[in-house]
Formats: structure tokens, sequence, C-alpha cells
């Protein structure tokens, strides 16, 4: 079988599949997180259609990524899950897809064929090898593997680019996942080595444009005050897509790698949660 190999085990998340799966419980166990195991019995709606959440390495941003997917545990498993992903490399020509299963060390992750193909339209088009050595999207799966029972993915890059092409990116976004039971994410680390107050006062603009749903402020209150978000494109895109559904933002937590281990110049973490009105029941097939 055709796999996309993990890039970052053993670097960003333990290498072998033992040892990952005692360091997402942990992630789950840290004062930095829920301080719990996620629970084993789920509620029969679901209220998350989306979360923001981190990818540095889980040292010190698993935790906080832990909170956002506590809550989806307690929640009716989605049918797939999208994850929009940064592209810190520069390999893409565009806004990317994955057409394969992906690996770690807890196993393969096997691709929504459907949502892939209906998102597989222009400006978005099929580019394994941009997405060869991204970690933004991978770090997520041990997390997703560890709290829903068989989950089916799609990954889709998204290069930094004018508010307008991210626009369009969430069109086509907006248009794959109507009337599907899809859970998106947005991969997103904050403000990049600066001090922590200053990476606490930058960063609590742009979740302030997150917590209004609007994915323009975003996108210009992190141009304007020079915050180094990197995950700018993935989560405004997130945001364009969703634009018209009617959700409520929620912080969970925002935190800093300096919690983890001291350091002068702190990486900013957050995870968010836009949830329905009320709970989606589920699916009638």
């Amino acid at each position: 079988m055709r796999a996309r190999p993990p890039a970052v085990a053993g670097q960003f998340y333990s290498g072998t599949g033992a040892e990952l799966a005692r360091q997402v419980e942990g992630c789950f166990l840290s004062d930095r997180g829920p301080g719990e195991l996620p629970t084993r019995h789920r509620s029969p709606g679901r209220r998350i259609r989306a979360a923001v959440v981190p990818h540095a390495g889980y040292e010190y941003s698993g935790p906080i990524a832990a909170l956002a997917f506590a809550e989806i545990a307690a929640e009716r498993p989605p049918e797939s899950v999208l994850i929009l992903g940064v592209d810190h490399h520069g390999a893409g020509r565009g806004p990317a897809l994955s057409e394969v299963p992906w690996m770690t060390p807890l196993g393969p992750t096997p691709i929504d064929e459907r949502l892939c193909a209906a998102l597989s339209r222009p400006p978005v088009e099929i580019d394994e090898s941009a997405q060869a050595l991204e970690h933004s999207i991978e770090v997520q799966l041990p997390f997703l593997e560890y709290v829903l029972p068989h989950p089916r993915f799609v990954p889709l890059q998204v290069p930094f680019d004018s508010f307008a092409a991210l626009e369009r990116v969430g069109r086509v976004v907006a248009d794959a996942i109507r009337g599907q039971d899809t859970l998106l994410l947005a991969s997103t680390d904050f403000s990049h080595y600066v001090p922590a107050a200053t990476a606490e006062r930058l960063d609590r603009l742009a979740i302030d444009a997150i917590l209004a749903r609007d994915a323009r402020a975003l996108y210009e209150t992190v141009g304007t005050n020079d915050i180094s978000m990197c995950g700018i494109a993935p989560t405004t895109v997130l945001l364009s897509a969703l634009a018209a559904e009617p959700l409520t933002a929620r912080l969970l937590r925002w935190g800093h790698s300096g919690e983890a281990v001291p350091m002068k110049d702190v990486v900013g973490y957050a995870s968010l949660l836009l949830e329905t009105p009320s709970a989606a029941p589920t699916p009638v097939k």
C-alpha cells in the first residue's frame, strides 16, 4: 500500500508506537492541558464544527492541543476530518492535497476519498511532494488516532497568499463540506520567539479576531501588527469556509513554550473551538 511515511517521528513526537501513546496520554494528563485522560463516554450528538490547534513539539504545545482533542473525544465522532496545515518549507505550488494514507508510529490514518475528490478543484490540487516534509498536519494525527475510533481525514496544506486567494480556497472548502459530517482543524502556532508578555499581547489580537469569526480581520490584524502566526493561511481559510454557518467560537487556553522549558523568547500556542448552537444528531444513512 502506498502511504506517506512520517516526517517528524522521533523529533516532534516519540518515534515508537508505545512511547507515542504514552506521550499523547502525558499531554492529556498535564496540568497545562486537561489534567485527565479523555472520557470513554461520548455524547450522542456533536456541537464542535472546527478547532484551531497548535503543532509544535509535544513537550511544548501538546498539552494545549490536548484540550481541544479532549473536547472532541467527548462527542460523537465525525465521519471525516479535514486538517488545514501550513507550508513551512515553501514546497507547494499552491494549496496541496494528499490522497494516500498517512503513517505515524500508531499506524495509518486513511484518506476520505470522497472529500478529497470534492476538494480537488482549482486552486486546490493533489501534490504529494509538497507535503513530504511538513509537520503541521502530521503532528495532529496521533491525537486523532487516540480520540477517534476509526478516523478518516484529508490533509490540505495552505501556503500564505493574499486574502482574496485564501478566500477562494475557503469557498472550495465550504462547497466540499456542505451538508457533510466533517470536523475541520486549522493547525497553527502564534507568535514566534518573542518575550512572553509580547506574545500574549500580540496573540490576543489574533485570538480576538478568531473569536469574532472574522477572517479578514484576522488576516489584516496579523499583517498590521507583524504577528508571526505561521498558520495564518489555514486559519483564514477555516474562518472563510465557515463564515455562513451559525457558530460561536471559544478559547480553551493560550500558553507558550516557556511554560514547558524556561526560555527568554517563547512561541505562543492556543486551542479554540467553533461550535454549533445545538448538538448535531447522528446522520441518517
